[in-house]
């Protein structure tokens, strides 16, 4: 079997993943995604054009800036590489399709939302509000899920769980889930089903917490040392791409 396919899809994933880090360092600051042109962020000098190859380029300037010297965050790097295995993986699931597509890019606004709120804190309202109907039109017409799983997944992520969220902060006097995951959440449930709301929710609460365990002692902060919810559910919701139909299927069977 030939590697070239394969091989094109990562390459493009990687390509996709150079502009996905445009949009991780411009949409917080409300920057358009077009022009300038990509500068160093210490001198501002522009980057050349064969100095943002992706990944070959930050391996080859040692993760350096030429002019000036400066070390760039490895954030970029891992995008690229992240990127490409995502589109990797979803192209050995779909292949050449429509499915492929749609997957590839709610997959690339879930990589954009994660590294977002683990840099600044929060989840923009630009990719998940519009993404919400966006990102259901997909879901109904490509991925084969129902319009109504489709709008009880929207509803339920965030109308739901708002109430939920609001009733912890109203009882305990502390923000539980934020706007922003809300509105994540309802992103996720329109373009995968509600069904996947609790595999969803499961996966991310049992990966928060061990990370969040993990990074209390490590930093001797104990409670007070809050971390963002965000990527757990994008990375959850990526989980529930490639093994959610299992998890539905006992699911399904449990409830008869």
């Amino acid at each position: 079997m030939s590697v070239l396919p394969d091989l094109f899809i990562a390459l493009l994933g990687a390509v996709i993943g150079s502009f996905l880090n445009v949009c991780i360092c411009r949409i917080p600051e409300g920057r358009s995604l077009v022009a300038p042109g990509s500068a160093c962020p210490g001198c501002g000098h522009p980057i050349r054009p064969y100095d943002n190859i992706p990944v070959l380029s930050y391996l080859i300037l040692k993760g350096r800036c030429r002019d000036c010297g400066r070390r760039i965050s490895p954030r970029y790097i891992a995008v690229e590489l992240i990127t490409a295995v995502i589109a990797l993986f979803l192209f050995q699931q779909y292949g050449f399709s429509l499915q492929f597509l749609s997957a590839f890019v709610f997959a690339a606004a879930l990589v954009v939302v994660t590294f977002i709120d683990l840099e600044h804190g929060i989840i923009p309202d630009v990719i998940t509000l519009p993404g919400i109907p966006l990102f259901m039109i997909p879901a109904v017409l490509v991925m084969g899920v129902s319009f109504l799983d489709a709008f009880l997944g929207a509803a339920v992520g965030g109308g739901v769980f708002y109430l939920i969220a609001e009733g912890y902060d109203f009882f305990t006097g502390r923000e539980g889930m934020g706007g922003g995951d809300i509105k994540l959440l309802a992103m996720l449930g329109a373009f995968l089903g509600w069904q996947s709301l609790v595999f969803v929710l499961l996966v991310s609460s049992l990966l928060g917490s061990i990370v969040g365990i993990g990074v209390m002692v490590a930093k001797h902060e104990g409670m007070r040392y809050a971390i963002p919810f965000g990527p757990f559910l994008a990375v959850s919701a990526l989980a529930y791409i490639f093994w959610g139909y299992d998890f539905s299927r006992v699911m399904n069977l449990y409830w008869g």
